[in-house]
């Protein structure tokens, strides 16, 4: 079982960046596909990005390829999402997410969830 908390939500211009960190507990961290997604009020959740247990798999939303980029650091039981050239159709609670072993980009298939990080873009 893993725990998540996600840092790094805020308020940003249209056109900035921010960096999203997830921390995650557990000494199994290697083992999970990890994934962002996002939701906004009265819509489903989405699916933004997906990195592999190793990190050298990785797969976007169309919306964010080319300016969203996932990474993870297995000796730091981290994993990142640098969001650049922000939109303000970016704006959503975003949630790290873990899944024990397996590549998935769909939501259901996720076990496990922190409790999401605001991200607000100004127009």
């Amino acid at each position: 079982q893993v725990q998540l908390v996600e840092s790094g939500g805020g308020l940003v211009q249209a056109g900035g960046s921010l960096r999203l960190s997830c921390a995650a507990s557990g000494r199994t961290f290697g083992s999970y596909t990890m994934g962002w997604f996002r939701q906004v009020p009265g819509k489903d959740r989405e699916f933004v990005a997906a990195v592999s247990q190793s990190g050298g798999r990785t797969d976007y939303a169309d919306s964010v390829k080319g300016r969203f980029t996932i990474s993870r650091d297995n000796a730091k039981n981290m994993v990142y999402l640098q969001m650049n050239s922000l939109k303000s159709e970016d704006t959503a609670v975003y949630y790290c997410a873990g899944r024990r072993m397996g590549w998935s980009t769909g939501s259901a298939d996720y076990a496990y969830w922190g409790q999401g990080t605001q991200v607000t873009v100004s127009s």
